[in-house]
């Protein structure tokens, strides 16, 4: 996926649409929200991240 593409992503996204975009189990992509490496937020008992928490979390390091 080009960065171009990310701008169509809805604004809030699921545990399961982020573990399919980076390619990881959902159960991975829980342990990255639990231990706070990807920003999220509750809406009830859902967990919604933020597309702009995906995009830091795949920006390269300096």
């Amino acid at each position: 996926m080009n960065p171009a593409d990310y701008n169509s992503l809805p604004a809030l996204l699921t545990v399961e649409e982020v573990a399919s975009l980076l390619r990881v189990g959902r159960n991975a992509t829980y342990s990255l929200v639990k231990s706070g490496g990807i920003y999220s937020i509750r809406i009830g008992h859902s967990i919604r991240i933020p597309r702009n928490a995906l995009l830091q979390l795949l920006e390269p390091a300096q």
